[in-house]
């Protein structure tokens, strides 16, 4: 036969084919029977019934597995087993392991195989022209199958029936053109030889066990050809050192364990015990474990020596110590997490390089524009240093380096923003500006968004694609929710005046009752303005969108409260669900939404330095700040409260805490403390691209007009503007020559829910969108 240029599996289909068509005058034959008196071809049988529904195989009774005894095969040929039965026009094959074609002669015959004697006159025999049954090495071998050029060897016929499982699918055409021998076959029967050498090196024992005795050998096989070594000379530590050694195809070895260490955590301890032959040790140090645990160790002790330094000593001690260990963090075992120290020291070397630079400006003005454009990125750095390891005594270690690396920087900025402010000669709290309200934009609230954390969210907007511009104002003194959020919202106007002195509350000017969150709701709901709960989006009506909304997220305040420096680790979460938010907002149909916070804060591990205050003095005191009792004269820095200037708060010097082992607090006055973000965000440039014109309904059908001069806009409609998955109609459609698309939504339960009508280009990206109600009049 011609073999067919697919796989082993195809040829021997095509082959029993064959052996099926009646020569003329014939009929067809009931069955095809398969003699295989060595059970050479048994390996080969579960591909082959997963090609061929019509094969069963003789053997114990398992019909689900398509096996049983002859009488049961018989039944299968005689088509009276409903569930057993070919499918019509498909002829039973039958696999008779170690059987051969002269057992299954009348006299001769043994009883179990009786039953299939006269199927040798009704049926055909799969067999080569001269009458022999079909061999593995025949079959591949043969002019007549495959012909392809094998060794004929005891050893290679060996290595190809423990190769029949992965020959089954072997592409032919990858056979051709060279002689097979047996290493060939072993290859095919381990697959990946560098892959299994690592899987041994992992679990000699277990792979050993489960390789069972033909897989061992062909595993041997495999190493010897392209390793050339034996695993049963030496075991894995000899391996061990030939992959510590490296050089030809241990190469491989080395570049497939280092790029997923974790998966191979037995390979590592056997290079642990590793000693390759090199009279200067290990040619490449970073195939040793031991070498890098040597220098984490040799680390952490110049880190704890780091920690005692003069300020300006520590940060050149980290920058030298950054040059000496950064090549680790590109080795594996960085990878497998043992190398914790090597990957603190890139943030550390960060905050060591910020902290060198002093805050800049002449005024505080100038000392905030500063911050906001430079010296946030130290705080960054110290909350990444906080963040980059798991709790425990690796991050003890590294916390006590950022303290010392971090709080003399922070302490000195603070200082010199108090200076400024009190060389000023204005009133401390003048400089505060209020939020107002804007068409079409939405004022989302966030308690305590210091301005690194600001910087933050706008990167992660501007990663899902939105415009944004990150800007800085003061916030008011003192810098606590109390004082500040009024002037965060539209409603500062509204207030006037001391409404809770201790507490540090204005007055509504309306009743001069304390401006709480409820009152301040309340007075920017009488301007109009779309106050949204915080599960809220859209705003009632197009009205209200107009005068512009108010609405709040994020639990960042609290968490610092409740956490204290552990709050690091729990930033980037934070972030993401503001981002979310904020999409939420410009999904529900808002032009734009304004970030805003109202103060900051100040967060050191181990604690702020503490100041010490008599409390006859003050009326009440929290951390960084106290309501100065009458004419009292502390000795304290004061300022003006914002809301009435008359009384004074009193705030410690630098970034000292009224209470000892305070980590988080705010209140105080530092450009962490005032400076805070005010965020705007747009959708992206892309959205000039194409306009959505016009949205109409009838029934459950939308027409969607575009203009557009992009080639390949389709539209959709969707529940959620980025999720691609949230659309409800039965598909996006292009625009036709006028530029418009009709979509049909198929499920009625969307009737009446708020959607998106989208426009994207032809890579999928939104270029413009339109707020509408299914079924209903846009």
């Amino acid at each position: 036969m011609n073999a067919p240029e697919g796989t082993l599996v195809d040829a021997v289909c095509a082959s029993m084919e064959a052996s099926l068509r009646p020569r003329d005058g014939l009929a067809d034959a009931a069955a095809l029977l398969w003699p295989d008196q060595d059970g050479q071809w048994r390996r080969l049988v579960p591909a082959l019934k997963a090609a061929l529904p019509q094969l069963c195989e003789l053997g114990a009774y398992a019909p689900s597995e398509r096996r049983g005894p002859a009488i049961w095969l018989k039944c299968v040929v005689e088509r009276v087993l409903p569930d057993a039965a070919p499918a019509n026009g498909a002829t039973p094959i039958l696999y008779l392991p170690e059987a051969g074609r002269g057992d299954l002669r009348g006299e001769d015959c043994a009883p179990p195989l009786r039953p299939l004697v006269e199927l040798c006159y009704r049926g055909a025999v799969w067999r080569q022209a001269g009458g022999r049954e079909w061999t593995v090495a025949a079959f591949l071998g043969s002019a007549g199958a495959l012909g392809l050029d094998v060794a004929g060897d005891a050893q290679t016929r060996a290595a190809m029936l423990r190769a029949l499982p992965r020959l089954a699918a072997e592409p032919l055409a990858a056979l051709r053109g060279r002689r097979l021998e047996a290493a060939d076959f072993d290859r095919i029967a381990i697959g990946d030889p560098v892959r299994n050498m690592l899987a041994w090196l992992n679990e000699p024992e277990t792979f050993a066990k489960r390789s069972g005795a033909d897989g061992w050998a062909a595993f041997r096989n495999s190493c010897m050809s392209a390793f050339d070594f034996d695993p049963a000379d030496g075991g894995a530590l000899a391996a061990a050192d030939a992959l510590a050694a490296g050089g030809g195809q241990w190469t491989e070895v080395w570049l497939r364990f280092s790029d997923a260490p974790s998966n191979y955590p037995g390979v590592a301890d056997a290079l642990r015990r590793a000693k390759p032959q090199d009279l200067l040790g290990w040619p490449d140090p970073s195939r040793s474990p031991g070498l890098n645990e040597e220098r984490e160790d040799a680390l952490r002790k110049a880190l704890e020596a780091a920690a005692a330094l003069p300020h300006a000593q520590a940060c050149a001690q980290i920058a030298q110590l950054e040059e000496d260990h950064r090549e680790r963090r590109g080795w594996a075992w960085a990878r497998i997490g043992d190398s914790p120290c090597a990957e603190a020291l890139a943030p550390l070397a960060r905050l060591a390089g910020a902290a060198g630079r002093p805050l800049a400006g002449a005024t505080p003005a100038e000392a905030a524009a500063d911050y906001a454009a430079e010296g946030w990125r130290c705080d960054r750095a110290a909350l990444e240093a906080l963040s980059c390891l798991a709790p425990g005594p690796d991050l003890d270690l590294v916390a006590r380096v950022a303290k010392a690396l971090y709080e003399p920087w922070l302490d000195r900025a603070a200082r010199r923003f108090q200076e400024l402010l009190a060389a000023d000669g204005a009133d401390a709290g003048a400089p505060a500006e209020g939020v107002d309200a804007e068409p079409g934009c939405c004022i989302l609230f966030v308690d305590g968004l210091r301005f690194d954390i600001g910087a933050m969210l706008g990167a992660a907007l501007k990663e899902r694609g939105a415009e944004t511009e990150l800007q800085w104002r003061l916030a008011p003194i003192p810098t606590v929710t109390a004082t500040a959020k009024p002037m965060a919202s539209p409603a500062h106007a509204d207030c006037a005046g001391a409404g809770d002195p201790e507490n540090f509350n204005p007055a509504m000017t309306a009743d001069r009752k304390p401006a709480d969150a409820a009152r301040l709701r309340a007075a920017m709901k009488k301007r109009g303005i779309a106050v949204l709960a915080r599960d809220e989006s859209a705003p009632p009506d197009a009205a209200a969108r107009e005068a512009g909304g108010w609405t709040e997220t994020g639990r960042i305040d609290s968490l610092g409260h409740k956490l204290g420096a552990e709050l690091a680790p729990r930033i980037g979460e934070e972030v993401a669900a503001v981002a979310n938010r904020v999409e939420e907002l410009l999904d529900a149909g808002w032009r734009s939404v304004r970030v805003v916070t109202d103060h900051g804060w100040l967060l050191l591990p181990g604690g702020l330095p503490k100041a010490e205050l008599p409390p006859s003095t003050v009326l009440s005191k929290w951390a960084r700040c106290a309501a100065v009792r009458g004419e009292s004269a502390p000795d304290m820095p004061t300022w003006p409260w914002r809301w009435d200037p008359v009384r004074r708060i009193a705030s410690p010097p630098g970034i000292r805490a009224y209470y000892a082992d305070t980590e988080f607090a705010h209140g105080g006055v530092s450009p962490q403390e005032c400076v805070v973000p005010q965020l705007l965000a747009r959708r992206g440039a892309a959205a000039a691209a194409a306009r959505i014109e016009a949205v109409s309904w009838r029934g459950l059908r939308c027409r969607i007009s575009v203009a557009t001069d992009t080639p390949g806009v389709v539209v959709d409609l969707r529940l959620r503007r980025h999720r691609a998955d949230s659309g409800i109609a039965a598909e996006p459609k292009a625009l036709d020559a006028n530029g418009a698309a009709s979509l049909v939504v198929p499920d009625d339960e969307h009737e009446g829910a708020a959607a998106l009508a989208v426009a994207l280009d032809a890579e999928g990206r939104i270029l413009d969108d339109k707020p509408t109600t299914v079924g209903g009049e846009s």
